[in-house]
């Protein structure tokens, strides 16, 4: 029996044959004592596998109930070589027909209690292996009274949205089939038995599932891992492939613990680059669309370095041939019509003016009408004889081709070494569509987009690099380690951002949750809401602008610079703390809180109605705090109040028609 411990949770597995089982998982302690996970029951009309609480296991081991891996023509059987404590843990399995080698590895990610799983798959054979199931993990769950499973689901503009299911019997399953991590889910997924939630999570921005399957004998298995549904993946002799991480958490504090979870996991991948300031940034796509000339761009930067803006980020028409959505793409050179003094100067004017200098690039796309879809037609992604499908005018660059991956890296490295650019907004605005031959399809992309990423992070480490893919279409885990923030929706519009918002906590820190103060209307729900209320909620991770701030009247700039002013202040509490949600937008009280040392941030909108005596009531809301010193004293303005009754009463904040969202800065007094 081996334990891999974490910060404050414990991870137990045992041999068991032709299988590692999971023991017991939870609090430091929780395998001092019989096993939840132990089945007494006869098996009768399939194998003992199928009714463990397997960690992993091949189609021969597990063929009824769900196997994690499977190859093409034949049952795949194994036995237990090795197992060693290294770097966490590991265990070799051996099919002495095939002559593959899968090594299960298991540790907890420094300082959390996020357990990190994945297998390494090498085909020591003579003969190539077509690998059609290739899952990263198993995560076993009592649940002798069933489970709610909670997860994201979404559209274009409408990503992160909250739901939940019960689970007593059968199966469930997530996903994404687009070649990106997708709109339509999340790869999250938490699970909750009545007594602890569990959450799994998949750092993959390809296609992928989850898939809970709950058992008649109180046991629900979650597995997740790449979905390889008509690409298999084919292995030569001496060929291996590495499935993603698939991440585990425990938490005896519903879902919300289960996010916090998230939240320090993913400061743990931001490593070093958590420690650099969010900068407020200014983003002018919404102001000039593709209509990019020095002249436009130098007026909107005028007016955000008055507001305060540290960052300015010239989006999507700055390059050759982009005057429209149906040319342009994959020639990355500043049109000089647009910049008749050239790149370099209009650069170093927005850079005088006191602000860094960011640019958007869609990288992995090519239009038909450019020079480079001209010289290399071949790049895209398409299958002979067959139409080629266009999105958004667009195709889709081969990215697992060694030449578009150097094309891209050097494109990249080119305009970063070129021009002092400290902000890069990468953006990826259709799915693939057609295949491309390869031994691995998805994974070639996927692997090859992580160098690229890579590569800059090394060679240029002071950019901040931003992820976008038409919104929150590859948000993961993998993204999270490799990027500095990213873009969760398209939708600007307040209250139907509150609620993208709000769905994106559940699986993300607020460090990289990049949010703009625009004038849009809303897509979905469409009743006004202040000026506050759009610079508390866009306060609520990293802040940016995107208004066409040239019709910003001169008290409009002027309470968006306090605004600015205040998110400068309390902008390490938001990134860096620990984040408590109260309530939620359908509800009266609808508040997020950061606690970072003696310092405490709580954001609040009214998301109901702005009149009726139900939505602006008579008495004031209550919003109750969490992870407070009961005993201490907290100032907030003039007022100060005990630890103990700001989490049992709450913090009042009193509606009006015309004050519908507010930020509280609350201190712990010394004692």
């Amino acid at each position: 029996m081996w334990t891999i411990t974490g910060a404050a949770t414990e991870y137990t597995v045992a041999a068991g044959g032709d299988r590692i089982d999971l023991v017991a998982w939870g609090p430091h302690g929780v395998s001092d004592g019989p096993s939840p996970y132990a089945f007494h029951g006869k098996v009768q009309y399939m194998l003992p596998g199928d009714v463990a609480a397997t960690e992993y296991a091949p189609d021969g081991v597990r063929p009824f109930l769900g196997a994690d891996l499977a190859v093409a023509g034949q049952v795949l059987t194994w036995r237990l070589d090795s197992v060693a404590e290294e770097d966490g843990l590991r265990a070799l399995f051996v099919d002495d027909v095939t002559g593959l080698r899968v090594t299960l590895r298991w540790r907890f990610a420094a300082g959390t209690d996020v357990i990190e799983r994945w297998v390494v798959v090498h085909n020591g054979g003579s003969a190539p292996v077509s690998v059609t199931r290739l899952d990263s993990a198993g995560f076993s769950i009592p649940s002798p009274s069933g489970v709610t499973l909670s997860y994201l689901w979404g559209q274009w503009a409408q990503e992160f949205t909250p739901a939940s299911v019960r689970l007593d019997r059968g199966r469930f399953q997530i996903g994404s089939a687009q070649g990106v991590t997708g709109h339509q889910f999340s790869p999250y997924l938490a699970v909750g038995n009545g007594d602890a939630t569990y959450g799994v999570g998949l750092a993959w921005s390809g296609s992928w599932h989850i898939t809970a399957s709950a058992d008649v004998a109180g046991l629900t298995r979650v597995q997740a891992g790449r979905s390889l549904d008509g690409s298999p993946v084919t292995l030569g002799p001496g060929e291996s492939v590495t499935t993603p991480v698939a991440a585990g958490v425990y938490s005896a504090d519903g879902v919300d613990g289960v996010a916090r979870q998230w939240h320090a996991y993913e400061r743990h991948l931001a490593g070093d680059r958590l420690r650099r300031t969010r900068k407020v940034i200014y983003n002018s796509w919404e102001a000039t669309t593709f209509d990019v000339t020095a002249d436009g761009q130098l007026a909107l930067a005028d007016i955000a370095a008055s507001l305060g803006v540290e960052t300015f980020v010239v989006d999507d028409g700055w390059f050759v041939g982009r005057h429209d959505d149906t040319g342009g793409l994959g020639d990355w050179t500043p049109d000089p019509a647009k910049f008749p003094d050239g790149f370099g100067s209009f650069v170093d004017a927005v850079r005088a003016r006191g602000m860094e200098f960011g640019l958007w690039v869609e990288p992995e796309m090519v239009n038909a009408r450019s020079a480079l879809f001209e010289k290399h037609p071949d790049w895209i992604y398409q299958t002979d004889g067959r139409p080629r499908t266009t999105i958004r005018n667009q195709y889709l660059l081969n990215l697992g081709r060694e030449d578009v991956f150097e094309f891209v890296r050097n494109t990249l490295d080119s305009l970063l070494s070129t021009y002092p650019i400290s902000y890069l907004k990468w953006d990826f605005n259709r799915p693939r569509t057609e295949a491309a031959p390869s031994a691995d399809l998805d994974g070639a992309h996927v692997r090859n987009l992580y160098r690229v990423l890579d590569h800059l992070r090394a060679v240029h480490p002071d950019v901040t690099v931003e992820g976008c893919a038409a919104g929150g279409a590859r948000v993961d885990y993998a993204i999270a380690a490799r990027t500095d923030v990213v873009w969760p929706s398209d939708n600007t519009a307040p209250l139907d951002r509150l609620r993208i918002q709000h769905g994106f906590l559940s699986a993300h820190s607020p460090h990289l949750m990049s949010s703009w103060v625009t004038d849009a209307t809303g897509m979905f729900d469409v009743r006004p809401r202040s000026l506050a209320f759009r610079f508390v909620l866009a306060s609520a991770g990293v802040l940016g602008i995107g208004a066409d701030i040239t019709t910003w009247t001169p008290a409009q700039r002027s309470e968006a610079a306090a605004w600015v002013a205040r998110y400068k202040d309390v902008r390490d509490v938001i990134t860096r703390g620990e984040v408590h949600r109260i309530g939620d937008p359908d509800s009266a009280r609808c508040a997020v809180q950061y606690t970072l040392n003696e310092r405490t941030v709580v954001l609040a909108w009214n998301a109901g109605g702005l009149d009726g005596r139900d939505l602006v009531p008579g008495r004031d809301v209550r919003l109750p705090l969490r992870g407070l010193d009961p005993a201490a004293r907290y100032r907030c303005g003039d007022a100060v109040y005990s630890g103990s009754h700001l989490m049992s009463v709450g913090l009042p904040v009193r509606w009006t028609p015309s004050y519908d969202a507010d930020l509280f800065s609350l201190l712990a007094q010394p004692a």
